[in-house]
């Protein structure tokens, strides 16, 4: 079987000097029916390997849990890594931020009293004990000296932006190698002193991440890591997008002159990223350095593939600069499907939450305010009886992210976290009070991961606390069924599911226009594309070709404020707004 080892100063394959020459595929972005397509156009960009990271909270929702299905078949992923003659780099985390819902770190493992946070602390070591021993139990017979592809294993994520807690970074290169991990472990951290530091471990290889200044930026990582390749982890090609924000591109030819350097530096590399994909569901996640600010549901992150999969001016501009520097396979003529004409549909058969409210899920009654994560929720509907002379203040401690708050039904107004919304005026103290709550996305870097979710009490009106509550947990994947056992109702202002079918003649990539619409979620036929939100920069949101069939397809959206207008558009290209160029 083939060696893989690190060298004096190269990474060895069977003893030979060897350039790792990666690009970021997070398999849970992509809809698995289209990773083939990916990998191959990684590969004819001139790369020999493919890396991902893998988020824990989507494999264990629940603690015992550990889902494999669909978008989540690392294994099958792997393997299609393998069929294309690529080897690969695997990321586990078990944070790894990515922009990912709570940096990959399951909201369960948060409700534990006491549980630490990427430290050494009991609890969450059994818990990351758990999670790793299933992902190491598929990646260890993938690994390059038993044939598989894999060839590297990153341990955390970055640390030294975090913590410095060695014996915890210890205790996990101890725990891969007890769980049969025997090719090289990384660590990958800013090239700054600091960082590289508290995130470094003796005896594992530190990389870095950045996106300029590569020459700069080798030599302060080779100062820390004095033998052995250098490499850069995360080459930062791109970057994300927040909700009311730029769509952030950048220069194709400043970003190949550092690739070049980089290259040129002898150094390995690692793109991130070739292909971004999409934040499916509700699964992005969230910055919060003194503004909370959600990431949009593209993660086109303008890399060398767009959200599309299609080459980008930087895919050949990329391409360009590798074969410089390595062989590259040859190029063949993609083949380019005629664009889909643009066509419309109405949204009808309108269902109100407010009407019909014990259609979207069960009742249970609290004493006390709930937050979201008390609910295992991320979007859910809180309901009490006012009594008290108006009008009246409601106030809370903090809202996390977005409550909208209706009076016997009428609309009185939105609490925003981004905003900093805390208080409220009701023009009346009696009542029926509603308010709807979303989780916009946790946040993935920094202290504030692991932070509860929902309204964060206590909850005044007036100068009282209301006692009595009751909540109504929605589960949005449940939306497109409401239709089976629930009777349409007046379209009105508030959450309100409507749906449409369409047909189309063949089965291809489709972007589904929002930019005339409010907020909210939309779905094709049961597959949830995402989130929408008319303050963009995003207008658009990606229909995965495998998601749609030839024939009859239904399309839902849940739009939370008010659809004034109920045309849905389909167009072959994306809008991801203006950008900051």
């Amino acid at each position: 079987m083939p060696d893989f080892a690190i060298g004096e100063s190269e990474f060895l394959l069977d003893g030979k000097p060897f350039r790792i020459l990666s690009g970021a595929l997070h398999y849970f972005r992509i809809h698995p029916d289209q990773w083939a397509d990916r990998i191959e156009k990684a590969r004819l960009m001139g790369l020999n390997t493919i890396e991902t990271y893998v988020p824990w909270n989507a494999h264990s929702p629940r603690r015992g849990v550990f889902d494999t299905t669909g978008m989540l078949d690392l294994e099958l992923f792997l393997r299609r890594v393998a069929e294309a003659g690529l080897h690969a780099i695997v990321r586990p985390g078990p944070y790894i931020c990515a922009e990912w819902d709570n940096g990959g770190l399951p909201a369960w493992l948060f409700r534990q009293p006491g549980v630490g946070v990427r430290r050494y602390e009991p609890q969450y070591l059994a818990a990351v004990g758990e999670y790793l021993s299933e992902v190491l139990r598929i990646v260890r017979p993938l690994q390059v000296d038993q044939g598989g592809p894999v060839l590297l294993l990153q341990v955390e994520n970055e640390y030294g932006a975090f913590g410095n807690d060695s014996t915890y970074l210890k205790w996990l290169v101890e725990l891969f190698r007890a769980q049969g991990i025997t090719v090289p472990l990384v660590t990958v951290d800013q090239p700054e002193d600091a960082m590289l530091t508290a995130g470094g471990i003796d005896g594992v290889l530190r990389t870095g991440s950045f996106g300029s200044r590569s020459v700069e930026r080798l030599s302060t990582l080779r100062a820390h890591q004095p033998t052995g390749p250098l490499m850069c982890m995360e080459f930062w090609d791109g970057w994300f997008d927040h909700w009311g924000g730029p769509h952030h591109t950048t220069s194709a030819t400043e970003a190949a002159a550092e690739l070049d350097a980089l290259l040129t530096a002898g150094a390995s590399v690692n793109i991130y990223m070739v292909h971004g994909g999409t934040n499916f569901g509700l699964t992005n996640g969230a910055n919060d350095k003194g503004v909370y600010r959600p990431t949009v549901t593209s993660y086109d992150y303008d890399a060398p593939l767009d959200e599309a999969g299609r080459p980008t001016a930087k895919f050949h501009a990329f391409r360009d600069v590798i074969a410089r520097h390595a062989p590259v396979p040859p190029l063949p003529d993609f083949e380019v499907q005629p664009p889909a004409p643009e066509f419309s549909v109405t949204l009808g058969e309108p269902i109100r939450l407010l009407d019909r409210p014990d259609s979207w899920g069960t009742w249970r009654a609290h004493e006390n305010l709930p937050s979201l994560d008390d609910l295992d929720a991320q979007f859910a509907l809180y309901r009490t009886q006012l009594d008290l002379d108006g009008p009246v203040v409601l106030q809370l401690d903090e809202v996390r992210d977005r409550a909208h708050v209706f009076l016997d039904g009428d609309p009185i107004g939105v609490l925003s976290r981004e905003d900093h919304d805390r208080a409220i005026t009701l023009p009346r103290g009696s009542g029926r009070l509603d308010l709807i709550v979303e989780d916009q996305g946790r946040v993935n870097y920094g202290p504030r991961i692991g932070e509860a979710k929902g309204l964060i009490g206590p909850l005044l009106v007036g100068t009282s606390t209301p006692s009595a509550w009751q909540t109504l947990a929605i589960d949005l994947d449940a939306v497109p069924e409401l239709w089976k056992a629930t009777l349409t109702s007046t379209a009105g202002v508030g959450p309100t599911a409507y749906r449409a079918t369409f047909t189309v003649e063949q089965a291809a990539d489709l972007f589904l226009r929002t930019d005339a619409w409010g907020k909210g979620f939309a779905w094709i036929n049961g597959f949830c594309l995402g989130r929408y939100w008319r303050r963009g920069p995003q207008h658009t949101l990606y229909i995965p070709g495998p998601a749609l069939r030839a024939g009859a397809n239904e399309l839902v959206v849940l739009e939370l404020d008010t659809l004034a207008d109920t045309t849905a558009r389909f167009t072959p290209t994306a809008d991801l707004g203006p950008t900051d160029l």
